[in-house]
């Protein structure tokens, strides 16, 4: 619960991670539960700064959400010269549709992996659901995007936050 309040003070200051233009983005998906039924985290990251890209929530999984996912993600972020790290599940085609690149791996999407580790962590230590609709689950994944990308330091960036190492 604390944890629960602490995010939402921060509610009125979220603001959009900076403007990147990242070399390699690791793009994955993974399923949560709100109120009972099961609905889909997309989620983007520039493996170079740890830059969280973006973070959407969507109803189903599959090729057609993962392409308006990648679309929203190249309208926030030049991504031209960005090279996509995805597994196999229809990224392909989803980064064909949207006109971007990328390439199966498996190995080095391991920032990605660990990001969502991270989110189920922090959803598992205060309840196994989250309660609410899906709109408050946006605004909960943009809120701990903003703490993640502005307000915790990461030991492997020397101590620095992720939007500080992309304004670098």
């Amino acid at each position: 619960q604390a944890f629960f309040q602490w995010v939402h003070r921060f509610a009125d200051s979220v603001s959009a991670p900076p403007s990147a233009q990242p070399t390699r983005v690791a793009v994955d998906e993974t399923a949560v539960k709100v109120n009972g039924e099961w609905l889909w985290v997309y989620a983007a990251i520039d493996t170079d700064t740890k830059l969280l890209l973006d973070v959407t929530v969507f109803e189903q999984h599959g090729t057609d959400q993962a392409a308006v996912f990648l679309g929203q993600l190249a309208e926030k972020h030049d991504l031209s010269d960005a090279e996509f790290l995805v597994d196999g599940y229809g990224y392909r085609t989803a980064l064909f549709r949207v006109g971007l690149s990328g390439q199966l791996n498996y190995t080095e999407r391991n920032l990605i992996e660990k990001w969502f580790h991270t989110l189920k962590q922090r959803i598992d230590r205060f309840h196994t659901s989250w309660v609410g609709s899906q709109p408050s689950v946006q605004r909960w994944l943009e809120q701990f995007a903003h703490y993640y990308n502005h307000q915790r330091p990461h030991q492997s960036l020397d101590d620095q936050t992720p939007a500080e190492e992309e304004l670098n």
